[in-house]
């Protein structure tokens, strides 16, 4: 078809007659479909919104679309809003102007769209009615009147040469309720059918024989089941006057048929000797990671059957390379903590594995758990108003298994400043007067004292105990340290000459690590990521007890912050896959800085033997170094991976300071090594602080 797509969205909930009691609903429902619609991953339509709009205009913009179109141009029209019959039979579609008892002149007739449908030369024209009914009577009319009619009645069929036109109701009964001029029932509540509408194109859930498309007969299944499943008392209709298939939207829903796997590899697979067999598992293993999902699925099936009948070893083989493709999510579990009424949170599942597990489709447990698929995953946000925990299930379904991931938090009202008191002035004595007469004045307007202008006091939470005794604890190792550089020497020749110069820069470290666990912005992440990284490589393997003392201090400052983190229901730790330029870079500086390490370990040992032990100092360290690269790049959520990494770049300095202090005065030993490390824990401190940048960015 090489026609045009464009649809119209009628919405008007807001009314200027008291008597239509406004709608909630169509302003989100021509928000959502008008989305969903113009999506360009999913549909095509060229998307026109015509909102809270008087009749007159309504009018001219259906008409317009009509008149304007061709023969291939496929026209969608979709009317949310009051629908009201009048005395007469008629039904009539209210507009922001509509009067109940003047309906002709201030509302848009049915009967004038189709008029409009007959003459346009389009073929296919689909038009989708969501509207609260209702009864309309004139003022003083005291009877409650009630009853049933057909709202397809007002389009009837016929006219269309028998291919062209279809009619889809949100329900096919009319029960209407007046009461005088005011609508009996108050209908402000969420549209059902527009919401099963947007989510079948959205998921795709609509392709019911998955052939990637949705076709106009499939969508109103899916809308018929789902609206009756959410409101049985609500029945969706239809009446559509068309030759073939009219499809509205693609989906993700492909049924992937499998690829049968080479007559060959099917003959090995069944072979009676063993060994042939589990040459055949090694195949098929290499099949199911092919980008052809068709091959993949193929592989998969043999593998099934080898596993379900093979002999106990061949069986074990093919089951653990189907266990490879099967559906994986990351996180398993999403928690979103403590979720202020009102805001928009938004979490990610990523899908994990070959590409035959990645094909999977998502579907929520719950209508206020949103689901939006995007790439090799899906983005969830949440629609829930009401204050008090949730616990929702997002089930993804792909051609290799099934998994549920578990959503769950709080959602809370936003915390209320606490307003200032007021202190009014107080009132001056007025001296006493003899009594005079009064004079007759027109009376001033009074002034109001406004409170005086003060600083404003930002809210602020209190850290926890753990947390205090994590900065406390490091704010004790600075002192320590403090105490050993005091008593390396007396004069500032000899603190150098000394080494007394190597802990000072541990003691910046320690108290900005300690300062950082009391500051608001900085005490759940970077605050204990950072003295955990610190911790890690300031640990000495050898020195004086105070030095030990102050070790201990940064050990039980680390442990104290990992306590109050696990303690936060806001996030969770966990690893994940390191990605992005300045990861690797990370990775490159703290893996040169152990290669520098080894080669001056290396360089010492040749030097003399009795430096053996200096050497292994440096392998330790070395290791440790690239072990906490390793972990920094690697942990979530990143703001705390990237405080990790810092904490590492600052031990390692740390740590390469001392060792050059104990390097040998000699020309045989050229420091080359030691060189490099420094070096490139210097580069992590700074690729550190442009991924804490971006991080905070």
């Amino acid at each position: 078809m090489t026609g045009e797509r464009r649809a119209l969205i009628i919405a008007n909930g807001e009314y200027d007659n008291p008597g239509l009691s406004a709608l909630r609903s169509p302003a989100a429902d021509a928000e959502a479909l008008a989305e969903v619609l113009a999506d360009r991953n999913i549909s095509e339509f060229d998307v026109q919104v015509v909102r809270d709009e008087t009749a007159h205009v309504i009018a001219s913009r259906v008409e317009d679309l009509f008149a304007d179109s061709a023969p291939d141009d496929v026209l969608l029209v979709h009317f949310s809003c009051h629908g009201l019959k009048s005395e007469s039979g008629e039904l009539f579609f209210a507009a922001r102007n509509t009067r109940p008892e003047r309906l002709a002149s201030s509302a848009v007739p049915a009967d004038f769209v189709q008029r409009c449908m007959r003459m346009s030369r389009s073929r296919s024209i689909v038009l989708l009615l969501d509207c609260c009914y209702g009864g309309a009577f004139s003022q003083g009319v005291a009877v409650r009147a009630s009853g049933e009619a057909n709202v397809l009645d007002a389009f009837p069929g016929g006219g269309f040469g028998g291919r062209g036109r279809a009619v889809i109701t949100a329900s096919n009964s009319i029960e209407y309720a007046f009461e005088g001029d005011h609508l009996a029932d108050d209908h402000a509540r969420p549209s059902v059918f527009t919401s099963a509408l947007v989510d079948g194109l959205r998921t795709g859930d609509a392709d019911r024989d998955e052939d990637g498309w949705i076709a106009l007969s499939e969508l109103y299944d899916y809308l018929f089941d789902s609206v009756r499943e959410r409101n049985p008392n609500q029945t969706p209709s239809r009446d559509i006057e068309m030759q073939g298939e009219l499809y509205l939207a693609r989906s993700r829903r492909r049924r992937i048929k499998p690829s049968p796997v080479p007559a060959d590899l099917r003959a090995a697979s069944e072979d009676p000797n063993m060994f042939t067999r589990l040459g055949a598992v090694t195949e098929l293993r290499r099949r199911l990671t092919s980008e052809n999902l068709s091959v993949a699925i193929g592989a998969h099936e043999v593998l099934t059957t080898m596993a379900q009948t093979d002999i106990q070893h061949i069986a074990e083989a093919a089951d653990l390379a189907r266990r490879e493709a099967r559906v994986r999510t990351e996180p398993g579990v999403v928690r979103f903590g403590e979720v202020v009424r009102g805001s928009a949170p938004v979490a990610r599942i990523r899908l994990e594995g070959p590409p035959i597990a990645r094909a999977c489709r998502f579907a929520s447990s719950h209508s206020w758990l949103r689901v939006t698929e995007s790439g090799d995953g899906a983005e969830i946000s949440l629609d829930f108003a009401e204050p008090g925990a949730f616990d929702g299930r997002i089930t993804v379904t792909g051609p290799t298994g099934e998994v549920e991931v578990r959503v769950e938090g709080q959602v809370i009202q936003e915390p209320e400043p606490e307003p200032r008191p007021v202190h009014a002035p107080a009132p001056t004595p007025e001296p006493s007067r003899s009594p005079e007469p009064p004079v007759l004045t027109k009376p001033e307007p009074a002034v109001p004292v406004l409170p005086e202008p003060g600083p404003a006091v930002p809210a602020r939470t209190k850290p926890g105990p753990f947390a205090v005794a994590a900065g406390l604890l490091a704010f004790a190792a600075a002192v320590y340290l403090v105490v050993i550089a005091s008593q390396f020497s007396t004069s500032v020749e000899d603190f150098f000459e000394d080494g007394g110069w190597t802990v000072l820069p541990l003691v910046v470290f320690a108290i900005g690590a300690g300062i950082a666990m009391f500051l608001p912005k900085t005490r759940r992440m970077a605050g204990p990521g950072t003295l955990c990284g610190l911790a890690l490589l300031s640990v000495m393997p050898s020195g004086p007890v105070v030095l030990v003392l102050a070790d201990g201090c940064l050990l039980a400052a680390a442990v104290c912050a990992l306590v109050s983190v696990r303690r936060d229901r806001s996030f969770r730790l966990g690893l994940g896959k390191p990605r992005g330029a300045l990861t690797v870079a990370a990775l490159v500086s703290g893996t040169c800085g152990a290669v520098g390490l080894v080669v001056e370990a290396i360089e010492l040992v040749g030097y003399s033997s009795s430096r053996a032990d200096e050497g292994a100092v440096y392998l330790v360290v070395s290791v440790t170094l690239l072990i906490g690269t390793l972990l920094g790049v690697s942990l979530r959520p990143a703001a705390f991976g990237v405080a990790f990494l810092g904490g590492v770049a600052g031990g390692g300095i740390v740590m390469v300071c001392m060792l050059f202090y104990a390097m040998p005065s000699s020309s045989s030993v050229t420091g080359a090594g030691w060189g490099i490390a420094l070096a490139m824990v210097l580069a992590l401190a700074v690729v550190t602080g442009l991924a804490a940048r971006k991080v905070n960015g």
